[in-house]
């Protein structure tokens, strides 16, 4: 398949902005040449843009285990959501794999199971896949073994997350309980018997959260905060150097990131709907305010470049800079030097979008067209 390419007709999204320009494309790469051998893609009427770069999309679990106890093959997991990402614009993609103390579909077996069959299927896929490996504080019995996948796999980044203490506090018959009980494989009395057996062990927690940052960032990997409540927690997390605040709940964590330079992540289904399901810190507000740097698919593949043209529609940011909140900042965000712009010598990622319609006509990974919608 020939991956040397020159687009032509179309308003190209380069880093200073759109223009009327072709776009070249050779070995992977965006070129400031037409390469000798390359085919013409007519992109008239359509905005060429770079593609998605989607830090945390844990929209996979629901396609492992659609139901409760209904869990589907790995290999074929993944080529769904491959397929889902690439139909959405989303060419660099980081799957949220839980590792928890949790049984069920967040048990450490099925955590590991679906990192082997990622690395046997990788090659395979459209998007660029890799892994957000969200570590919950209380897993203290994996920390060696996180250590290790993150070794192995020089591509991943590592999210801190604690959902245990504040589903200590979960009355016996709440909806969250019982969603959690469900995952589990559990009645809400013994998944709360379960939570409790876990928080015997919070004295063991601060320890296993130094050194499994210690390492990660010695590996040379970005870490996340996740759900930052306050400024106090942010302060932590940087202590740990933690750089990037992933979901924080209020805008007072999200002011210290972007005081100290740091990119916030947000959902981009919040955005999209215009705020929380939640009742978390509105993206759309966040954003206005200058507290958003990146926004990422978190449970719904098709948010992120849908939210963005709700924002420019909603006149709180034009298209070229509510773009990079799904590509520029979120490859800047996690080192990724290669990707997120439409500049030579950088990766030919990018995506074709018909400026009538908003339809995406077709999209290119590494300079090879995996999707034409004609």
């Amino acid at each position: 398949m020939t991956n040397a390419w020159t687009l032509t007709g179309g308003e190209t999204l380069l880093p200073d902005g759109f223009t009327d320009t072709d776009l070249h494309l050779s070995g992977g790469r965006i070129t400031a040449d037409r390469p000798d051998d390359a085919q013409s893609f007519d992109a008239s009427g359509a905005w060429i843009l770079p593609g998605i770069v989607d830090l945390h999309g844990d929209g996979f679990e629901s396609i492992v285990q659609p139901r409760p106890g209904v869990h589907f093959p790995h290999a074929l997991a993944y080529a769904e959501a491959d397929a889902q990402m690439i139909a959405n614009g989303i060419t660099t993609g980081y799957h949220a794999l839980t590792v928890s103390w949790e049984p069920g579909l967040r048990d450490i077996a099925i955590s590991r199971a679906l990192v082997a069959s990622l690395n046997d299927i990788a090659p395979r896929l459209a998007c660029d896949t890799r892994l957000n490996i969200r570590w919950e504080t209380f897993a203290i019995d994996h920390v060696d073994e996180v250590i290790g996948w993150l070794a192995a796999r020089p591509g991943d980044i590592l999210s801190l997350n604690d959902h245990t203490t504040a589903n200590r506090a979960l009355d016996d018959d709440s909806a969250k309980l019982k969603r959690m009980a469900a995952r589990m494989h559990l009645s809400p009395a013994d998944a709360k018997r379960e939570i409790n057996r876990i928080w015997d062990r919070r004295t063991e927690v601060p320890a296993a959260t130094d050194r499994i940052c210690e390492r990660a960032t010695a590996l040379g990997r970005p870490v996340m905060s996740h759900d930052d409540m306050t400024v106090e927690d942010r302060l932590t997390g940087r202590a740990r150097k933690v750089t990037i605040a992933e979901f924080p709940m209020s805008a007072d964590a999200a002011g210290a990131a972007r005081d100290a330079g740091e990119h916030v992540v947000l959902g981009a289904p919040n955005a999209l709907r215009g705020e929380s399901h939640n009742g978390a810190l509105c993206a759309t507000q966040a954003i206005d305010a200058g507290l958003c740097t990146v926004l990422a698919s978190d449970y719904y593949y098709p948010a992120p470049f849908h939210a963005v043209f709700r924002l420019h529609d909603a006149g709180v940011l034009p298209l070229a800079q509510g773009w990079a909140l799904i590509s520029a900042n979120p490859a800047a965000a996690v080192g990724l030097q290669d990707r997120g712009t439409l500049a030579p010598d950088q990766r030919a990622d990018l995506l074709v979008v018909d400026k009538q319609t908003r339809h995406i006509r077709a999209v290119f990974v590494n300079g090879r067209k995996v999707l034409d919608r004609g």
